[in-house]
């Protein structure tokens, strides 16, 4: 693999740096994640307590750390980190809400195990890839996410435990914070690459302190949590394996998969690094075994996180030895319960506002990403449609929604699974123009 050739990088992917410049290189990649949205995202819609929601975020903390080391250092060895994927949410809160928790935990199992199949024996992920995921149907599935995402936020601000207007409020906060460091963020000195790489903590921080202000607040189960604590293996109970949820996980995973290809591809642009055959089988084990250890402590399917590759495009550090450090820090955030129970008494207002905004910028990262593809009829119709589809799918009525058959409910469900899918199937209907047809091979060849 290359490694500094045609970048601007400082650091190689695989050039070794002092431990100390590695621990703080990986602290700012973990603060960089906002890994904490999605669990505590999908812990308020099922429901879950204080203490569960606190358990749930540690496991995701743990199992997002061991999913890092696992791929970055064993398998696909790229600078990745790995982090609960925002697509399953829809799908995870249907199956769980229906069929608990221990339903929820079993269907993730066999599409992790199909993942790594998938890399291994049968060496098949890179053809498919290169047939039925190009550039742009990852872009696009990209904005999708951002896009259907953005009701969710919405929604759980409106419906947040509470006064409306004090969630309202509280939202607004946390997110004109954000903004406000983002644009601060935007000046190349210190201070200002200081605030952006914590605008996130800042935020949920600075909202946080207002709701405490407004009396809003409990932090109660911070003095009853133990500073530290051993995870458990399946926290919920054995797994109960649903066919018709499994199915509808197996489609997830599809979808996971389109997603996490986008970040592969991020990351190979900014590190100058080539995708080989090779690397995207590895890589799918790597995936796999991360969805596993996911499941196995009870959190979501993992997935590579494309902030990240932004991270080193601005530090000039591609260096392996920093995403590691990342991993460990999240392991090691993973087993301190208090800290994760400071995280969970964070409102649910504050969360959203921020997340609200981390949609857009998730949206407008996948038409940035798609904005040099020839805008012909047939992208816009492959852009547009399954866009159009998913948003459909995040006002369908809930009636309609609940007289469909089991495994159909749990797809239309995720606006994201519908879009992605819809993604992927267009690409293939829709024909190409002859000259578009070699234009796209000139592009990839480029690439």
């Amino acid at each position: 693999m290359k490694n500094t050739k045609d970048t601007n990088l400082i650091v190689g992917i695989d050039e070794k740096i002092s431990l100390r410049y590695a621990f703080f290189l990986g602290l700012q990649h973990v603060f960089a994640m906002d890994l904490y949205i999605v669990p505590i995202i999908l812990a308020g819609i099922l429901s879950l307590d204080a203490q569960n929601t606190a358990y749930f975020i540690q496991m995701s903390f743990i199992a997002a750390g061991i999913a890092t080391l696992i791929q970055t250092g064993l398998c696909m060895r790229l600078p990745i980190m790995q982090g609960p994927s925002y697509i399953p949410i829809g799908a995870l809160a249907a199956i769980g809400s229906k069929l608990g928790l221990q339903a929820m935990v079993g269907s993730l199992i066999p599409g992790s195990l199909f993942l790594m199949i998938l890399g291994y024996p049968l060496r098949f992920l890179s053809k498919i890839i290169s047939k039925f995921i190009p550039h742009i149907v990852g872009g696009t599935v990209i904005v999708i996410v951002g896009i259907s995402l953005m009701p969710v936020a919405m929604t759980n601000i409106f419906t947040a435990p509470g006064n409306l207007k004090i969630n309202c409020v509280l939202a607004l906060i946390s997110s004109a914070l954000l903004v406000s460091c983002m644009m601060i963020g935007r000046k190349s000195n210190k201070f200002g690459k200081a605030v952006r790489l914590t605008s996130v903590m800042i935020s949920l921080i600075g909202g946080t302190i207002a709701a405490s202000l407004l009396g809003v607040v409990d932090f109660t189960p911070v003095t009853k949590a133990a500073w530290f604590s051993f995870p458990k293996l399946l926290p919920f109970g054995k797994p109960v394996f649903d066919l018709k949820a499994i199915l509808t996980m197996l489609f997830i995973y599809a979808v996971i998969l389109v997603e996490t290809s986008g970040t592969w591809f991020a990351v190979s642009a900014v590190t100058g690094s080539e995708l080989t055959d090779e690397g995207l089988n590895r890589g799918a084990v790597g995936e796999g075994i991360g969805c596993f250890v996911g499941a196995l402590f009870g959190g979501t399917p993992m997935t590579g996180y494309s902030t990240n590759a932004g991270i080193i495009a601005v530090t000039g550090v591609g260096s392996r030895m920093a995403i590691i450090a990342g991993g460990i820090i999240l392991v090691a955030l993973g087993m301190l319960p208090k800290l994760m129970n400071v995280i969970a008494c964070i409102p649910s207002a504050v969360v959203s506002g921020v997340f609200a905004v981390v949609c857009v910028i998730i949206a407008m990262n996948g038409f940035k990403s798609i904005q040099h593809e020839e805008f012909d009829e047939r992208n816009m119709l492959l852009i547009g449609l399954p866009i159009l589809l998913a948003l459909g799918t995040t006002v369908l009525p809930k009636d309609i929604l609940n007289s469909l058959p089991s495994l159909a409910n749990y797809i239309f469900s995720s606006g994201i699974t519908v879009g992605a899918l819809a993604a992927v199937i267009l690409n293939i209907l829709l024909p190409k123009a002859p000259v578009e047809v070699s234009k796209s091979q000139e592009y990839e060849e480029a690439v």
